[in-house]
C-alpha cells in the first residue's frame, strides 16, 4: 500500500470523525502502521501500544498466556488486546469494556477488532461496569482517557477498592495514566499510598514515555 509506504517519511490522516464523547478521532498511517489518536494524544497504538505492551512485560508474558480472564476497561482502538492475543498467543476471555460506540466502530472497520472470537465488547461506563460485573478476573487492565483528561472516578478509592476486589489472587491491575504537571505525580502517589499493603503489592514502573505512569498492582494470595 502507498499510504503505508510514505508513511515512513509523514504521518498520512486517512480518516477523521467528531465522536461526542472524544470529540475527534482520527486515523493516521505513521511510520507503516495504522495509529488511533483523538485531537491531542495517542489512542491506540503507536506509543500507547508500546506503554502498555512494556508494563505486560512487566507482569511476565508467561504468567499472562496462562491466565483465564482478561478485563480491558478503555478499549478504544483495541492495541493491548492485538498485543495479548498477537504476541503474547493468550487464549482465554477477554472482556472489553468501552464507553463510546463510535470508538469500536472505528476499531472494528480499521483495525478488525470484531475477527477476535475469544473477545466480548461491552458498551458501557467503566465505572457502572464494575460495580456490576460478577466475575473474578486475572489481570485488570484500565485505560481510560478523554482526550489529554482522566475521569476522577479512577483515582477515587472507592472504585480503587472495587476494582481490587474482582481480582482473583495472584491477580494484576495494570493502571496507564497520564502525568502532566505536579499535581498529577501527587495525585498518583496519593493513589498507590491508599491501596492496602496487606493484600496488594503496588507500584510505579519507569516511564518510558515522558507523559505516561503505568501503575501495577498485584493480589497477594491469601494464606
Amino acid at each position: 500500500m502507498i499510504q503505508k509506504l510514505f508513511s515512513y517519511l509523514y504521518p498520512i490522516k486517512i480518516f477523521k470523525k467528531k465522536s461526542a464523547r472524544s470529540k475527534v478521532i482520527e486515523v493516521t498511517w505513521a511510520n507503516g502502521e495504522l495509529v488511533l489518536d483523538s485531537e491531542n494524544t495517542n489512542y491506540s497504538y503507536g506509543s500507547l501500544q508500546r506503554i502498555l505492551r512494556y508494563g505486560l512485560r512487566n507482569i511476565g508474558y508467561d504468567k499472562v498466556v496462562n491466565m483465564e480472564h482478561v478485563l480491558v476497561l478503555g478499549v478504544a482502538g483495541g492495541s493491548v488486546i492485538k498485543t495479548l492475543v498477537d504476541e503474547i498467543e493468550y487464549k482465554g476471555k477477554i472482556t472489553g469494556v468501552e464507553i463510546d460506540l463510535d470508538m469500536i466502530q472505528i476499531a472494528n472497520q480499521y483495525f478488525n477488532l470484531n475477527e477476535i472470537k475469544q473477545l466480548e465488547i461491552i458498551i458501557d461506563d467503566a465505572f457502572e461496569f464494575v460495580l456490576k460485573t460478577k466475575d473474578r478476573y486475572d489481570l485488570i487492565i484500565i485505560d481510560i482517557f478523554e482526550d489529554t483528561n482522566m475521569p476522577n472516578f479512577l483515582f477515587e478509592k472507592f472504585f480503587s477498592e472495587r476494582v481490587c476486589f474482582l481480582l482473583k489472587d495472584r491477580g494484576f491491575i495494570l493502571f496507564n495514566t497520564m502525568i502532566l504537571d505536579e499535581a498529577h505525580n501527587v495525585r498518583n502517589r496519593k493513589y498507590i499510598s491508599e491501596i492496602n499493603p496487606e493484600l496488594f503489592t503496588s507500584k510505579m514502573l519507569p516511564r518510558i514515555e515522558v507523559h505516561n505512569e503505568l501503575i501495577l498492582i498485584e493480589k497477594q494470595l491469601k494464606i
